[in-house]
């Protein structure tokens, strides 16, 4: 019986280690490089972002503003769906239903201008 509880305190802790949120090193790299974004911000024409539209370097518009989602590709919870505008405007996409509120916020991280009047 005492063995049994102790595989099973054993086993509560082990998966606590795991499921857990811990700032990881790419959590890290992403705050550091938003950092580093917010230095650039500027303004910048649709020709200029239609030329940021692959996977490793990718920009998107929303609502006017621009951002840099190159290093947030890879971690995106909807996959590729965020390629599918890359280099142009992704309002649309982005008001969908499929975004919780916390997309929102999260974006702003990356903001690195706004869209040439």
């Amino acid at each position: 019986m005492v063995i049994a509880v102790a595989v099973l305190i054993l086993g509560v802790l082990l998966g606590a280690l795991f499921l857990i949120p811990r700032n990881s090193a790419v959590a890290e790299k992403n705050r550091t490089n938003a950092a580093d974004r917010k230095k650039v911000y500027g303004v910048y024409s649709k020709a200029e972002i239609a030329l940021h539209d692959k996977r490793t370097d990718c920009w998107i518009i929303v609502k006017n503003r621009i951002f840099d989602v190159t290093s947030y590709v890879e971690e995106h919870p909807g996959g590729d769906a965020i390629l599918t505008n890359a280099g142009s405007d992704s309002t649309e996409g982005f008001y969908g239903p499929q975004h919780p509120g916390g997309a929102f916020q999260l974006i702003e991280d990356y903001c690195i201008g706004e869209l040439e009047k």
